[in-house]
């Protein structure tokens, strides 16, 4: 189905300040049932649905039980229940449901004590936003993330005792040059040529197009869109700023509506971060900047080099510093570490720069001077992350930059992965870590400075399951083994 309710300019309410203004909203388009999602601890939305009978003002008070067992990392059998309570703020109807159907974001609490459920991420996001008030360091926090992504025309992949395999297609691959296609007109792009090209050779356009239209009509602010650097349709749709909490919503509806676009065309969109080889990945480069009483505290004039103030330098000092402990946050899977490779654009080495697309930490130099638009690129972090956590690790580890007044260094401007190695190690150049196991390690090491953000109960368990996906995922013999080990 790919209706959209064409005609309709947006899915969400004109007025939306009080409760009864969502069920004034029900009325109007006539809804017949309640979606309500919510964040799973590694960065999923889940959600269950509601005939509007059953929605009541009740449900916005004291919430809708569930079973928290069955979601990953969360309760134990024998202390299942949660409750989920949906914020009236985040209504509205859903774009991919055939029959009218609202849609609403919930927080997690506990049914016992009516308290917010601590390895809710939405939750704990909340608690950020608060700690940092009260910090007295700055009063919002902006992010902006850059979200890239792939969309293919077929994935299949398998695993058994005997067997593993994936096999990826899409017309925009370069290996489709010769294919019988009755007939191939062309147009490939070529490896790591996928970056601006106009169509046909970018035959995504269209539907790049469609998504962003979408998003807009949902609420969403967005930027521009574009083909990516990969050939086979990578892609990317860019919002603007915003405040911690609403941007990972609006992440997280991002990546809804892009999934769910591409799969009416017939097609998968997969936020995966290295799903070919041999081409670039997809990162989610996240821009950040810090503000009190509208003015933004990463900005000063007479810093020639950057336009940046001694604040934003210290909060550059606090994310190297801590790089290496929040990969395991920002960069949370086993494939996150095969982008993290030298030669593919993604940054390795903890530097930080003016422009430099081979540092951790970029200035862009078109905004120098500009003090609305002064912030902080942290390129690390890509789109398989949970955006509440790792928007809460990046503003975390540079707060305890601002607190600990820890200097980032000089800039360095050369292309760092063009340095030799001896010249790195004089600089005192690090790396960011190489699996996501001595991520998990450097987290399990040095985690104090997230722990007014999150719980330290919280930060273990969320160690525990990503270990058991480790060994999961690199406990089974991959392709690759074959190549270089069947005639050992």
């Amino acid at each position: 189905m790919r209706d959209y309710f064409m005609g309709k300019e947006s899915f969400v309410p004109s007025k939306l300040e009080k409760i009864s203004d969502v069920f004034d909203f029900c009325k109007e388009h006539n809804v017949k049932f309640v979606d309500i999602k919510f964040m799973d601890f590694p960065g999923l939305w889940q959600h269950f649905t509601i005939p509007i009978s059953e929605f009541s003002e009740d449900i916005f008070e004291n919430g809708l039980g569930f079973d928290g067992s069955s979601i990953r990392g969360w309760r134990s059998i024998n202390q299942s229940d949660l409750l989920v309570i949906p914020d009236f703020t985040t209504a509205m109807l859903d774009p991919f449901n055939i029959l009218p159907t609202l849609s609403l974001i919930g927080n997690i609490y506990d049914p016992i004590t009516h308290q917010p459920y601590n390895r809710d991420p939405r939750n704990i996001a909340s608690k950020a936003e608060k700690y940092l008030v009260q910090a007295g360091v700055g009063d919002t926090a902006y992010f902006g993330p850059e979200g890239e992504f792939f969309i293919f025309d077929d994935i299949r992949y398998g695993q058994g005792l005997n067997e593993g395999y994936y096999f990826i297609d899409s017309v925009e691959g370069v290996w489709n040059t010769g294919r019988e296609e009755n007939p191939n007109l062309g147009y490939k792009p070529r490896m790591k040529e996928g970056y601006f090209p106009v169509p046909p050779t970018d035959s995504q356009q269209n539907l790049r197009s469609e998504m962003a239209d979408l998003m807009l009509r949902c609420g969403l602010d967005v930027e521009a869109q574009h083909h990516e650097v990969a050939t086979a349709g990578q892609a990317e749709i860019d919002m603007r700023y915003n405040k911690l909490r609403h941007q990972a919503d609006s992440f997280m509806l991002y990546k809804y509506i892009v999934k769910n676009v591409a799969r009416a065309h017939n097609k998968t969109a997969t936020f995966m971060p290295k799903p070919l080889f041999g081409d670039n990945g997809s990162g989610m480069h996240t821009h950040v900047s810090i503000w009190s009483d509208g003015k933004n505290l990463f900005h000063d004039a007479s810093d020639e080099y950057a336009g940046l103030s001694d604040f934003a330098r210290y909060f550059i000092g606090g994310l190297l510093e801590h790089a290496r402990a929040i990969s395991a946050i920002v960069s949370p899977t086993v494939n996150s570490y095969r982008r993290l490779v030298p030669g593919y654009e993604a940054p390795v080495y903890l530097v930080w720069s003016r422009s430099n697309r081979s540092a951790a930490v970029r200035i862009p130099a078109y905004e120098v001077y500009n003090h609305d638009s002064k912030r902080v690129e942290y390129r690390p972090p890509d789109p398989s992350t949970n955006p509440y956590l790792a928007f809460i690790a990046i503003v975390a580890a540079g707060l305890d930059g601002i607190k600990r007044k820890i200097d980032p260094g000089d800039p360095v401007d050369e292309n760092v992965y063009e340095m030799g190695e001896v010249k790195r190690k004089e600089l005192g150049i690090k790396e960011l870590p190489a699996t996501l196991k001595e991520a998990l390690d450097e987290l399990e090491n040095d985690n104090g400075f997230l722990r007014e953000f999150i719980p330290r109960e919280t930060i273990e368990v969320y160690i525990e399951l990503k270990r058991k996906e480790y060994i999961e995922v690199t406990s089974r013999p991959s392709v690759i083994d074959y190549y270089f080990y069947l005639t050992v």
